[in-house]
């Protein structure tokens, strides 16, 4: 009698499980927000992801740091970069202030990101390139103006860029280094136009730049470059490094980082999460 009983139990329990139609309770994950502007510098409209960290509230009188992420588009660096910075803020982390994450969506990279050439070959293969001012005045009169009046952000301000967007991050910093006080520059092509960019002069050189200003240049083994008179991306990374720390100003520091077992296609992420424990003054609770 007591099988009977324990076998019609377990039925009624098997057939309302398996009975039972499943509860709807899919919802959306949303990781941040799509902004649209209108850029009258470039002429078109550019979408912004951004990434507002926990504990944002619109309301009350806290700030944020910025980090302003090139190739910020949501299949390319933005969501895996926001995880590092999510990461990394943590309490029990706290390697680095709770941030704001710009991520600005890809257009034309070539035209963005690079200066014009001299170079007749990749003139013309890459016919749009050459427009880093427009990108760099772009970012300079509205993107940091939009974020400044529409999100909660102190004055400090870090430039992430990879590839192309590291040699418009040095570009940046060469020519408007007051843009940015906190530059990640990753793997940065520095072979366009056979290298010039080494050759800038730069107030940041000065002795009277006063703004302090922290650089971490991130490179693997990345070997020749795209070019017809051969560089090699880890020598032209070290030139750069060794033209900052010539600087004459007590401001600047940088940080040189090679990562062996990284190349130009795996190095981002890792570079990112090394650049961190480099740049902010704050150390992991232990």
């Amino acid at each position: 009698m007591k099988k009977n009983i324990l076998l019609f139990t377990l039925t009624f329990i098997t057939v309302f499980a398996f009975g039972q139609q499943p509860l709807e309770t899919s919802k959306p994950f949303i990781l941040g927000l799509i902004d649209e502007i209108q850029s009258n510098v470039l002429v078109e409209k550019r979408v912004l992801n951004i990434y507002l960290p926990e504990g944002y509230n619109q309301k009350d009188t806290t700030k944020y740091p910025v980090i302003y992420l090139l190739d910020g588009s949501a299949d390319e660096d933005f969501i895996h970069i926001v995880g590092l910075v999510q990461f990394n803020s943590f309490e029990w982390i706290n390697q680095i202030p709770k941030s704001i994450v710009v991520g600005i969506a890809t257009v034309d990279r070539r035209r963005d990101f690079t200066f014009p050439t001299t170079i007749k070959k990749d003139l013309k293969a890459f016919p749009t390139s050459g427009h880093s001012d427009k990108f760099i005045s772009f970012i300079e009169k509205e993107l940091q103006a939009y974020i400044q009046t529409k999100y909660k952000a102190n004055n400090d301000k870090t430039i992430i860029g990879q590839s192309l967007g590291g040699l418009f991050a040095t570009e940046v910093l060469l020519k408007k280094p007051t843009l940015f006080n906190k530059y990640i520059i990753i793997s940065p092509s520095l072979w366009w136009d056979n290298g010039s960019l080494l050759n800038q002069n730069s107030n940041i050189l000065t002795e009277n730049f006063n703004q302090q200003t922290d650089i971490y240049i991130g490179v693997g083994k990345e070997g020749l470059t795209p070019t017809e008179i051969p560089r090699v991306m880890e020598v032209d990374a070290n030139l750069l490094t060794a033209k900052i720390k010539g600087t004459k100003s007590g401001k600047v520091k940088v940080f040189f980082d090679y990562l062996p077992e990284e190349n130009h296609a795996t190095i981002m992420h890792q570079a990112v999460s090394n650049s961190f424990r480099h740049l902010y003054p704050i150390t992991a609770k232990e």
